[in-house]
C-alpha cells in the first residue's frame, strides 16, 4: 500500500492538488485532473495497483472464512457425537431437559442428521474443487439416505452416527480413487440434468449463501 500512497502524492503534485499527506484519501481526493501524459501514467499504475490490492484482500478474506467453515464442521462433529452418545453432557444443566419426555431421544436423532444438516454443508460452503468436491457431492445426497434408512435397522443412534461418517469417509476414498484429473467436472456442467435439479433443490450449503464467493 505503499506504492499506492507514493503514486497518489505524485498524482496530486502533477494535477496541482496542495496536499501534504495523502494518507488515507482515495485517488478522487488526490487528482485534480489534467497533469498531461505523466499524470495519466500514474493513473494507469494506480488503477493496476488498486485492481491487484482488491484481489489480494478478497483472497484473504476468502481463505479466513474457508477456515471458519472448516471450524465450524469439526465443532459440529463433537458436538453431533456428544449429542448421539450422551446429550446429558450438553443439556443436562437445564430444566427443559429434564422435564420434557423424550427430549434425549429427539436430540439423539437430530445427533445423527447433523451431519446433514452442518457437517457436510459447512465442508461444501468452502468450495472445493477436483475430487473432494465430488466426494462432497456423493455425501450430501447419501447422508440423508443412511439417517432415514438405517433406523429401520438399528435403534442405536451412535451406530447411525458412524455409518454416515462411514459413509462421508467412503465418498472421499471413492472419489480420490476414481477423479480424473485431466477430465473432471468441477463446475457440474457434465453432470446430468436430473442430478442438477437435485443439488440445486437440496443445496442449502454450498456457500452461495454464505458468502463464500469465487
Amino acid at each position: 500500500e505503499r506504492d499506492l500512497v507514493n503514486l497518489r502524492a505524485n498524482l496530486a503534485s502533477l494535477t496541482g492538488k496542495d496536499i501534504e499527506d495523502v494518507l488515507g484519501l482515495t485517488t478522487e481526493d488526490v487528482d485534480g485532473g489534467g497533469g498531461g501524459d505523466e499524470a495519466d501514467k500514474i493513473r494507469n499504475k494506480i488503477d493496476k495497483k488498486e485492481r491487484d490490492l482488491l484481489i489480494e484482500r478478497r483472497s484473504v478474506f476468502r481463505g479466513w472464512l474457508k477456515n471458519v467453515f472448516l471450524g465450524q464442521a469439526v465443532l459440529s462433529l463433537g458436538l453431533s457425537w456428544i449429542m448421539v452418545t450422551d446429550p446429558s453432557i450438553l443439556f443436562g444443566s437445564y430444566g427443559w431437559f429434564q422435564n420434557t419426555r423424550s427430549i434425549d431421544v429427539s436430540i439423539q436423532v437430530l445427533g445423527f442428521w447433523w451431519w446433514w444438516l452442518f457437517i457436510v454443508p459447512s465442508l461444501r460452503s468452502r468450495r472445493p474443487s477436483g475430487f473432494e468436491k465430488k466426494a462432497l457431492d456423493i455425501a450430501f445426497l447419501g447422508t440423508p439416505a443412511i439417517s432415514l434408512l438405517a433406523p429401520v435397522a438399528t435403534k442405536d443412534t451412535a451406530t447411525i452416527w458412524i455409518a454416515n461418517f462411514v459413509l462421508v469417509a467412503g465418498s472421499y476414498a471413492f472419489a480420490y480413487a476414481t477423479y480424473d484429473e485431466d477430465g473432471g467436472n468441477d463446475d457440474g456442467s457434465k453432470d446430468p440434468a436430473w442430478l442438477k435439479f437435485l443439488y440445486k433443490s437440496l443445496d442449502f450449503g454450498s456457500g452461495r449463501e454464505r458468502g463464500a464467493r469465487q
